[in-house]
């Protein structure tokens, strides 16, 4: 049975991601700020449910007191706005969980990780082309992209791979967050909102959580073992 960690577990992405495995037999991890999230997450599955602030150097050191077989660097934030209105803050805040806590996440887990062991990211299509109004964002899904590459060099002799999932617009709280935004600002329609936000896809839909679950799944297999470096875009043909 192999030991999952699974950051950002409250919602979303981390929550399918978490609960795939789970229900795939694995002993799961989940961590995040909020512990009723997490085990709504968990929901009887049996997961380990640990609060923890990817941005904090200590909490992290305290999250990885044993090793994990497979680290799913999932936990981000991001917000809406253009780089004229993006405060320093907004700035510090999107890079500080974005990406630092990516980085946080897998320093530590290297530490105790052995041959076989995979190291996944959760970044974006924003991590390969820009986004407009979504430049703290954007920066820091470039940035995940930039540390993956670079660690799968670092890692690849030591028979551990490190890989990055990239999707485009998710039916998660965060999707949700932004139509409900964009209505309340542009005084529009529920519908004409999502139109503006997720535009017009080729598949007539946006991507739902267990179907970036099943991608990370793949990469966490014994048959991605020579998929290492590796951005899998998860977008039905957008890009």
């Amino acid at each position: 049975m192999r030991r999952v960690l699974v950051t950002g577990g409250g919602s979303g992405i981390g929550r399918a991601v978490a609960r795939d495995f789970a229900d795939g037999g694995d002993h799961v991890t989940i961590s995040g700020r909020r512990l009723d999230a997490l085990q709504e997450t968990d929901a009887g599955r049996g997961m380990h449910c640990q609060t923890a602030d990817v941005a904090d150097e200590t909490s992290m050191k305290a999250l990885f007191d044993t090793p994990f077989d497979v680290v799913v660097a999932n936990a981000g934030i991001g917000r809406a706005a253009p780089v004229a209105n993006t405060s320093l803050d907004l700035w510090n805040t999107t890079i500080a969980v974005t990406l630092t806590g990516v980085f946080l996440t897998f320093r530590e887990a290297l530490a105790g990780m052995k041959s076989g062991g995979r190291l996944i990211a959760v970044s974006s299509i924003a991590g390969l082309h820009g986004e407009p109004n979504a430049a703290a964002y954007s920066a820091a899904k470039h940035g995940v992209m930039g540390l993956v590459k670079s660690l799968a060099l670092e890692v690849a002799k030591r028979g551990i791979t490190c890989n990055a999932v990239c999707p485009g617009w998710v039916d998660t709280p965060m999707a949700e967050t932004a139509v409900t935004n964009v209505m309340q600002r542009l005084e529009i329609s529920r519908e004409e909102a999502k139109k503006r936000v997720f535009g017009d896809k080729p598949s007539g839909r946006i991507v739902k959580p267990e179907e970036v679950a099943a991608a990370v799944r793949y990469l966490a297999s014994p048959e991605a073992a020579m998929v290492n470096g590796h951005g899998l875009v998860i977008t039905g043909g957008e890009t």
